[in-house]
């Protein structure tokens, strides 16, 4: 077992990252191990190979929220149960390249994509798919699965596991409304943005950044005001993070990105960026946005035309207008919290990386 650190005297992100890195690899490690069964440690393998991606922006506001209410002894504890957020989170993307039908994730084949791929020598053609998805269906609840074993055998005390099991579970409760919430409205344009928002609330702000904050905050036993701190620091911030990336979704570069810029423009997501423009739009643009988004055929050339309405309407405009002013509300919610100095320039400093990033 790799020895995590025993205490953190800076909150150095990077040290974070390796020791969050360290928790994942033991205990794939040891379930491989330990496996009687020879497709194990295969399937763990596809685990492994997914989580060696990703910025752990969840973990990392994890053990930010523990040192910022005075946590800094015993961090091994924080650091597993950091990681069994970032197993879960594997679990939720996998289940969500399924649901879009994606193709890529961080520049590589998604998991449904790559196990057809491997299985194609085997199957019908007519399986092949249907086995990709199956399998990493299958695949995602095993990481959910193990996201619990990570949590339960983090080496908490049994008053921090009774504050943190309360949250946990509030935390996959709201990711599953909104992923709900955003399935549900995926293809039913509208220029309601505040229903928009709403989503983003309990997709984005909650799961990425309220809660990480309140889990790793409830093992150094924070208090209620500490809590409401957190919450109004996370959720303006939160949702600025949505908003960058629905501009990146069909902005950015793909080469940095490791996603299609197509692929919300196909599936006609509800997004803010697309509620502002069928907003603004006149008729004609609005005839345009309603035949082109959500057109599984759609090309770069078309997805040219519904960028062009965007920028003739002020829709992005808009957007980055709405993430600077969350971003100011974010940083302002830390003027008074009761935080160490520490915490505090690291929680500014994610909100400037959360807010500016390009992938």
């Amino acid at each position: 077992m790799t020895a995590p650190l025993a205490s953190l005297d800076v909150l150095e992100p990077e040290a974070i990252r390796r020791s969050v890195d360290d928790a994942l690899a033991d205990f794939l490690t040891e379930k491989d191990r330990a496996a009687t069964q020879p497709h194990l440690p295969y399937l763990s393998g596809l685990v492994r190979d997914f989580l060696s991606g990703g910025k752990r922006i969840r973990p990392l506001l994890c053990v930010t929220g523990w040192q910022a209410v005075g946590g800094v002894e015993n961090a091994g504890p924080v650091f597993r149960v950091a990681a069994c957020l970032e197993m879960f989170h594997a679990f939720a993307l996998i289940h969500d390249d399924v649901m879009d039908l994606s193709d890529t994730r961080r520049g590589r084949p998604t998991v449904h994509r790559t196990l057809a791929a491997q299985h194609a020598s085997c199957r019908s053609p007519d399986e092949v798919e249907w086995f990709g998805m199956s399998a990493a269906v299958l695949l995602g609840d095993l990481a959910l699965t193990w996201s619990d074993e990570l949590l339960h055998w983090a080496g908490l005390e049994p008053a921090q596991l009774a504050a943190v099991l309360p949250l946990v579970s509030q935390m996959r409760t709201e990711l599953m409304l909104g992923q709900y919430l955003d399935l549900h409205a995926t293809g039913g344009l509208t220029d309601d943005v505040e229903a928009t928002l709403n989503v983003y609330r309990y997709k984005t702000a909650k799961y990425t950044i309220e809660r990480p904050l309140h889990v790793g905050a409830a093992i150094a036993g924070a208090g209620p005001e500490a809590m409401a701190a957190f919450t109004a620091y996370a959720l303006p911030l939160g949702e600025a993070f949505q908003l960058r990336d629905d501009l990146l979704g069909v902005y950015g570069d793909p080469l940095v990105t490791g996603k299609s810029r197509l692929d919300d423009l196909r599936a006609g997501k509800n997004t803010t960026l697309t509620a502002l423009a069928l907003r603004a739009a006149d008729k004609r643009q609005d005839a345009t946005l309603r035949r082109l988004l959500g057109d599984p055929l759609l090309d770069e050339e078309g997805a040219g035309v519904v960028r062009g309405i965007f920028e003739a309407v002020h829709a992005r405009e808009t957007v980055e207008r709405m993430i600077d002013d969350r971003q100011q509300q974010a940083l302002g919610a830390l003027d008074d919290a009761p935080f160490t100095a520490d915490a505090v320039g690291a929680l500014k400093r994610i909100a400037r990386m959360a807010t500016a990033r390009n992938s």
